[in-house]
């Protein structure tokens, strides 16, 4: 052993093994929801006569939680959030009827990721289990 190392010293973890699928899939769909959210403001005053405060409050208010809620994701609590984000964008469809479309859509890209993203997850980390495995056994 050299000087320099200790013999307490963990190996510094992997940032593969932290990455996460999941949470890069339902921000990207977070995000992309945010932009079609915002750009239902104008429909929803134009075509639906929806009052300018009340599309502007739940439209705006909606993609401002989708951006936030995409940089929360770190945290189990975020995906529960997310999950009603999806309501309430299916739910702008009692102001905007092609929201019920646009909403349904993009829950169902957030159902798709959450769900391959946490296979994904489980699969990675049964890989590298057994990577380690077989490494520490000197296969």
């Amino acid at each position: 052993m050299s000087g320099t190392e200790q013999p307490d010293q963990v190996a510094p973890v992997d940032p593969e093994r932290e990455k996460s699928p999941r949470r890069g899939m339902c921000a990207a769909v977070l995000t992309l929801e945010a932009i079609a959210v915002a750009l239902s403001v104008p429909v929803m005053i134009t075509i639906s006569d929806v009052s300018p405060a009340l599309a502007l409050s739940l439209g705006l208010g909606l993609a401002v939680l989708c951006v936030l809620v995409a940089g929360i994701l770190r945290r189990e609590s975020g995906y529960r959030v997310g999950h009603a984000l999806q309501v309430g964008a299916v739910a702008l469809g009692f102001l905007a009827p092609m929201m019920f479309v646009v909403g349904g859509l993009f829950a169902l890209l957030w159902g798709t990721a959450y769900g391959l993203g946490r296979k994904i997850e489980r699969e990675r980390a049964e890989a590298f289990a057994e990577y380690d495995r077989r490494r520490e056994s000197g296969e």
